[in-house]
C-alpha cells in the first residue's frame, strides 16, 4: 500500500539543481492551469447518474405507499434505507437517510452534543471546562474544521495502514474524561487510503473510556469506492461495540455524494437504537422530513444493492487509470533521488505524499507559481500545522487523465527542486 524511496540522495540532487531550475522555468512557461486540490468527482463520473434526471417521472408514491411529495418520514424512504443497510452492513431500523451531505449530519451531531449532551452526558459539552477530541493524522481537514469552529481541542495520534494507532488511543481515553470522541474514516481513509482492520475496530469498540459519553464518529465516506477488483469490506464496528457492552459508542455516516451527484446525493447515519432516537429527537425540531423525491429517484435508479455495486465499478474504470498515473510518475521521477514516500491506495479519492521534511510548503508554493493548485501543506493536520512540513494530499479524481499526468509531472519537478534547494542549504 505504501511505496517508500530510499534515503535522500543528497549528492545527486544538489548536482542536479541547475538542471531542475531549468526544468522548473520550462514548467512555468507552459502557462498551466491545473487543480489537484479536492476530491471531487469528474464530469465523466457525474454523467454516470444522468438517467436520474428523468426520475421519478410522474411517480409520486414509493413501494411502501408513501407520497414522497409531502411532509413526514423523518427516517427516510424505507426502500432506499434497506438498500444501503445491506451495503453498510447495519440493521435497517438503525439507519436514517437524510439530505445530501453526511458532513452536515456529523456537524449536527457534534453541535447537538455541545448544546444538549448525549443521554449519558453529565452535562452538555458546552458547559464542560474542556472538551478534547482525538484526530488520527494525516486526516481529513473538514473533520478538523468542525472541532476548531466549536472550540474542541484536538489531540493527534498516528495513522497506520490498519487505522488509527489503537494503543495510543486507548491510553489517552482511559483516564481523561475530557476526551469526548474521535474521528475515524474506516475504509480508504482520507488522505492515505488506509483501511481499519477488524482488530483495530474491535480494540476501539472495547477499550475503556473515562468519559461516559465518548463517541467514535465513523465516517464511512469511501466504503464502496474501490480502485481494484478487491472490494474491501468495512469492519463491522457497530456489531463489535454492541458485543463489548458499548452499543452507543459509534455513530456511522455515509453518503452517495461520490456515487451519484456530489451536490444532490443522499446522506446516511447509523448507530445504536438509543443514539438514533437521540438524533431523531433533535432532528424533529429542525425538520419535518428529508427530500423523499430524491430518495425515490435514487432507489429507482439503483434498483438494489447490487445495482449500487455495479454502478461503482463504472466509477472505478474512470478513476483507476488516474491513480495509476500518479503513482507511476512518482516512482519514475522521485525513486532514484530518495525524496518521497507515497501511498498506492486500493480505493478512495486520494494519494498521500510525504516529501523531504521541511519542504511541503515550498513544494505547494512552487506548484502554485507554475499553475498547479495543490491542497495547502498542513491541511491534513489539525489547525493546518504539519509538525514536519512534509505531507501533501493529492486528489486526482476531477481532472481528465491527461491533465492528471501533466500536473503530476509538474509536481514531481517541484518536489525535486524543493528538496535540492533544502539539501544545498538554500
Amino acid at each position: 500500500m505504501t511505496t517508500t524511496t530510499s534515503s535522500p540522495n543528497a549528492a545527486a540532487l544538489t548536482a542536479a539543481l541547475p538542471e531542475l531550475r531549468e526544468a522548473y522555468a520550462a514548467l512555468q512557461a507552459k502557462g498551466l492551469k491545473l487543480d489537484l486540490t479536492r476530491g471531487k468527482p469528474s464530469a465523466e463520473q457525474l454523467d454516470l447518474a444522468n438517467p436520474m434526471l428523468a426520475l421519478p417521472g410522474d411517480r409520486s408514491r414509493s413501494e411502501s405507499g408513501t407520497d414522497v411529495r409531502n411532509y413526514g418520514g423523518l427516517d427516510g424512504l424505507p426502500e432506499l434505507r434497506a438498500m444501503f443497510a445491506e451495503l453498510l452492513d447495519v440493521p435497517v431500523e438503525q439507519l436514517l437517510a437524510g439530505g445530501n451531505a453526511s458532513l452536515t449530519m456529523m456537524y449536527d451531531t457534534v453541535v447537538r452534543a455541545m448544546l444538549f449532551g448525549f443521554p449519558e452526558s453529565p452535562a452538555p459539552w458546552s458547559r464542560e471546562e474542556t472538551v478534547r477530541w482525538i484526530c488520527a493524522v494525516p486526516g481529513y481537514d473538514r473533520h478538523f474544521a468542525v472541532c476548531e469552529e466549536l472550540g474542541i481541542e484536538m489531540i493527534t495520534v498516528p495513522m497506520t495502514e490498519s487505522g488509527p494507532d489503537a494503543a495510543a488511543v486507548a491510553e489517552l481515553v482511559a483516564d481523561d474524561p475530557t476526551i469526548k470522541g474521535m474521528w475515524v474514516v474506516p475504509t480508504y481513509a482520507n488522505p492515505d487510503g488506509s483501511v481499519v482492520s477488524d482488530d483495530v475496530a474491535r480494540a476501539l469498540a472495547e477499550m475503556p473510556a473515562a468519559a461516559p459519553d465518548f463517541r467514535i464518529l465513523w465516517d464511512n465516506a469511501y466504503a464502496l469506492h474501490h480502485l481494484t477488483d478487491t472490494e474491501t469490506r468495512t469492519a463491522p464496528i457497530l456489531q463489535f461495540a454492541a458485543a463489548a457492552g458499548n452499543p452507543d459508542r459509534v455513530i456511522m455516516y455515509a453518503s452517495t455524494s461520490k456515487i451519484t451527484w456530489a451536490g444532490a446525493g443522499v446522506a446516511f447515519l447509523a448507530s445504536s437504537p438509543a443514539n438514533v432516537a437521540w438524533y431523531k429527537k433533535h432532528l424533529a425540531k429542525a425538520s419535518i422530513g428529508p427530500d423523499k423525491v430524491n430518495h425515490l429517484r435514487h432507489a429507482l435508479f439503483f434498483g438494489s444493492a447490487d445495482g449500487v455495486r455495479e454502478h461503482m465499478r463504472k466509477h472505478r474504470e474512470i478513476l483507476a487509470p488516474k491513480f495509476e498515473a500518479v503513482t507511476a510518475i512518482l516512482a519514475d521521477r522521485l525513486g532514484e533521488y530518495g525524496v518521497g514516500e507515497w501511498t498506492d491506495p486500493r480505493g478512495g479519492y486520494f494519494v498521500s505524499l510525504d516529501v523531504l521534511p521541511g519542504t511541503a510548503a515550498r513544494v505547494v508554493a512552487l506548484a502554485k507559481d507554475a499553475g498547479i493548485a495543490l491542497t495547502p501543506a498542513g491541511a491534513t493536520f489539525p489547525y493546518g500545522k504539519d509538525p514536519e512540513d512534509k505531507n501533501i494530499r493529492l486528489a486526482p479524481s476531477m481532472p481528465p487523465l491527461a491533465e492528471v499526468t501533466a500536473a503530476m509531472e509538474g509536481v514531481a519537478t517541484c518536489v525535486l527542486l524543493a528538496a535540492a534547494e533544502a539539501l544545498a542549504g538554500e
